[in-house]
């Protein structure tokens, strides 16, 4: 199936299927894929309990009892090639073993049931190799070649790691015969009614397994079994992450949905997002014309449409990462736990009519809702002033990333409309949150200015009903005492305790979309300095600049914490890519890098540009080429 027909029935809905995942989860797919599933974004374990989770998932159980029996079969085929001693799985006994007069008893051959046992722990070994190293993962190449040179370029090192991989399965299997080879063995012989030939030594045994010919004829089984899958794996991801051209402006009516902006603001599969934003840098690097067609406006109406959704979804992008590293910057900053509300905040507000009145009056809209504690002070300072400011165009609701979920709105939040905003904030309170209902002495502890009288004759009133009942204080102390009682058994904490690389790792595991949305979106904006002839990028460069300073500052902070390590792990070298555990530190210079493209071309008439005073300051070093 073509990439065209494939977006023809996807927007039909015909293209469903469970294998092309961007999260680990089902979503959209061309054709169904025969090795577990191809995912765009890698699944990273960040705990040993959510590998083994993995591990016994019924789709992963799947996957490695088909490879198994794939195994088992590739295995016996090589025993029926090779003739000799391995053909049959019974051979009749030696003279011996039966009498003359009777029919001969028919014994096990133990190589022929030895093949076959190996083929089928290859076949499950590949299968967990497959799960553990995240061979399901797609990488999309740097460097554009041609398929024939990609698969050209892989060939010794595939040749090479099914040759090592096989040394080490056959040896493997060898020491699981020699401890568990009896138990087949027996179950073969019951079911079948064979004997033993006496005369032969069993391959159980350490002198079995020393046979030359029987571990030669092994590992050559596996060779070609690993090489026929590798093979298969690699032009399949080859064929998969091959470049795709999508038109900016259609041809036709029909060609709408194929176009470039059309499927950057749709909800496309993972796989058709990645290629589209790939385009996208493509495009916007070697490609003139296709770039005019993004600065062009739509006849008749005159409006940039094209760029209008391409900056969206590009900022969208850079928004959503900037607002997901700021809440794991929030959780490291409490050693992972929320700031849970104390006893005193755990109340029920009452149902009565004049409570529900007095608490409208004190709330202010959940737009107007920021955290004020662990935000970066870049952040703070350029977003708090634009959340109360009319948003007009698609960029300029900058504090919009920002807003808070459900969870962050407990650990503590400040209303701008608030008569708290700006005053001195004790630092009881900012733990704690802001309160509906404030007493007299709080108000004298607090300092805050004194709220109207009905406001704390309610909270008079109402101070009794709404503390928390004993049953609950009850189950919360025994919660807490289950948590520091589990937490001090080091078998459990084994299992349950995150490891810090992985899971700053699966932090980042999608960050290729948003390397290419920063590498297409600069360029666009550094080409228009001179392509652009309606101006229609200069009315964005404000928000443009904006999110991505905002997203420099958090970048840096996230380097900053704990438990973060500044240099990037080394490659392992093989087959299995290993890109996802680096794409940070690519985020990090493509982000400084798209920065210094846009100074550097516009120079200093980026002065003109309205933008904080905080951001205005992290402008100047780059103009300066000091950050």
């Amino acid at each position: 199936m073509t990439l065209q027909a494939f977006i023809r029935a996807w927007r039909t809905g015909e293209a469903q299927g469970p294998d092309f995942r961007g999260d680990g989860r089902g979503r959209r797919a061309p054709f169904a894929f025969a090795f577990g599933g191809c995912a765009i974004v890698p699944s990273i374990p960040c705990s040993r309990l959510a590998l083994i989770s993995k591990v016994i998932h019924p789709q992963q159980v799947i996957h490695s009892v088909v490879h198994a029996v794939m195994g088992m079969l590739v295995a016996w085929c090589a025993a029926v090639m090779t003739k000799g001693k391995f053909l049959f799985l019974s051979v009749p006994c030696t003279a011996s073993e039966s009498s003359a007069d009777d029919v001969p008893y028919m014994c096990l051959n133990e190589y022929h049931l030895f093949l076959l046992l190996l083929g089928a722990f290859m076949g499950y070994s590949y299968s967990l190799r497959y799960l553990v190293h995240n061979m399901n993962y797609l990488p999309f190449p740097i460097i554009q070649q041609y398929k024939y040179l990609r698969f050209r370029r892989s060939l010794p090192l595939l040749a090479k790691q099914s040759c090592v991989e096989s040394l080490y399965m056959v040896r493997n299997f060898c020491a699981a015969y020699y401890f568990f080879g009896y138990i087949p063995k027996a179950w073969i012989i019951t079911t079948m009614n064979l004997h033993i030939d006496s005369k032969l030594h069993p391959l159980d045994t350490v002198a079995g397994l020393l046979d030359l010919s029987l571990l030669y004829h092994s590992w050559l089984c596996g060779v070609f079994l690993l090489i026929t899958w590798y093979i298969a794996w690699l032009l399949f991801r080859i064929y998969s992450t091959e470049a795709h051209h999508f038109p900016v402006q259609p041809t036709f009516t029909e060609e709408t949905d194929q176009c470039l902006p059309k499927i950057l603001n749709s909800s496309p599969p993972p796989i058709l997002k990645f290629l589209a934003l790939q385009d996208l840098m493509f495009l916007s690097q070697y490609s003139f014309v296709r770039r005019q067609e993004v600065f062009s406006l739509s006849q008749p109406g005159g409006h940039p449409h094209n760029w209008t959704a391409v900056s969206r979804e590009c900022l969208n992008l850079l928004n959503d990462l900037t607002l997901k590293l700021i809440a794991h910057q929030e959780a490291a900053a409490t050693n992972g736990r929320l700031n849970q509300p104390s006893v005193g905040d755990l109340r029920k507000v009452p149902n009565t009519p004049g409570a529900a009145a007095e608490e409208h009056s004190l709330q202010t809209p959940r737009a107007g809702l920021l955290p004020r504690s662990h935000m970066p002070s870049l952040v703070k300072s350029s977003l708090l002033p634009l959340k109360t400011s009319p948003v007009t165009d698609l960029g300029s609701n900058l504090g919009s990333p920002f807003t808070p979920s459900p969870l962050s709105r407990k650990a503590g939040m400040l209303e701008l409309s608030s008569p708290w905003h700006g005053s001195i904030q004790s630092p009881h309170i900012m733990r704690r949150g802001p309160k509906l209902w404030t007493s007299n002495s709080d108000l004298q502890w607090t300092g805050f200015p004194q709220e109207p009288l009905s406001t704390i004759a309610v909270a008079k009133v109402t101070n009794e009903a709404i503390q928390p009942s004993s049953a609950y204080l009850w189950l919360h102390s025994k919660k807490e005492q289950i948590k520091s009682f589990l937490s001090k058994r080091v078998l459990i904490m084994y299992f349950f305790s995150k490891h810090p690389e992985a899971s700053i790792q699966a932090l980042f595991s999608d960050t290729q979309m948003h390397i290419w949305a920063l590498e297409g979106l600069s360029h666009l904006v550094a080409a228009s300095f001179i392509e652009d002839k309606y101006g229609v990028v200069q009315t964005t460069l404000p928000s443009i600049l904006n999110t991505l300073l905002t997203l420099q500052e958090v970048v840096d902070k996230h380097f900053k914490l704990p438990h973060v390590s500044s240099k990037p792990p080394r490659t392992s070298g093989n087959l299995a890519d290993t890109s996802y555990k680096t794409l940070r530190f690519a985020l990090r210079a493509s982000l400084k890098t798209a920065i210094y493209r846009i100074t550097t071309k516009f120079g200093e008439h980026l002065n003109a540009v309205q933008v904080s005073t905080e951001h205005n300051k992290r402008l100047q070093q780059f103009l300066e080429f000091k950050e």
